[in-house]
């Protein structure tokens, strides 16, 4: 399971917020590309970065943080915030963003999704907010009546690529994923699910290791990486792509030779 280390942009720096209230935020630091180089030196595939300004603009904000931070690292980047037009889409991309996260536009305009995942295949990654089982839009500001299951099913028959689910009410609270939700979810899709919202220890990743048969195949993690109630190298090593436990035994060495 991918251990995807979280960015959040606010102002230009690295912040994360508690349940998504943007008056509840935590500056972590003033420069995003050395946490960004952090977490790919201590072992990280991917980093999923949110433009929260962006996400209460409706339109990209922090481009010169994001292009900063892809041109900084050799890892691929997601990115999700304000993405609600095929513009903003293209320009990520030709930034060097891997992966364009949409969340209002796949409730408001599930034909640009559509159309967007037909020109970037296997790009497009929907991310599902959901307050109560219901899917936040416009930066959490607004709850929609669309439910979590019912949206993602809609989006895995448009073409996206994955899910990512937040379970906003465990956003930014270390309080544990929502693994009845997370279950559920990924029961009615096909496409991967990453969770997110919550994480607070290695005892919840591995936790969500034992959903990856269902389809969760990631985890992205922000707060307790930046308080410290999770160690990157401690998590890959415990539910990564080489974690200890996959790691094959030396047959050529015998302890009772």
């Amino acid at each position: 399971m991918d251990v995807i280390p979280a960015i959040d942009l606010l102002e230009g720096r690295c912040v994360r917020l508690y349940q998504g209230d943007y008056d509840r935020s935590q500056v972590f630091s003033e420069n995003p590309v050395d946490v960004a180089k952090q977490w790919v030196d201590q072992g990280a595939t991917r980093l999923h970065i949110v433009d929260l300004d962006g996400a209460k603009a409706g339109k990209v904000v922090n481009l010169a943080a994001i292009e900063a931070i892809a041109q900084a690292i050799s890892v691929p980047i997601e990115i999700g915030g304000g993405l609600r037009d095929r513009s903003s889409v293209e320009q990520v991309f030709n930034l060097g963003v891997r992966w364009a996260i949409l969340g209002t536009v796949a409730v408001e305009q599930p034909q640009l999704v559509q159309e967007l995942c037909q020109q970037y295949p296997e790009q497009i990654i929907i991310g599902i907010d959901a307050r109560n089982g219901l899917v936040a839009t416009r930066g959490w500001l607004e709850t929609s009546e669309v439910l979590a299951t019912q949206l993602a099913v809609q989006m895995q028959e448009l073409g996206a690529a994955a899910i990512i689910y937040t379970d906003i009410h465990r956003d930014g609270t270390l309080q544990g994923p929502n693994l009845d939700a997370l279950r559920e979810l990924a029961a009615a899709i096909t496409i991967p699910v990453i969770a997110s919202g919550g994480v607070s220890s290695v005892t919840d990743l591995l936790s969500l290791l034992a959903l990856s048969p269902q389809g969760v195949t990631g985890v992205i993690v922000g707060r307790a990486l930046y308080t410290g109630d999770i160690n990157l190298r401690e998590a890959l090593q415990a539910i990564g792509p080489g974690r200890i436990q996959d790691i094959p035994p030396n047959l050529d060495f015998s302890s009772f030779a």
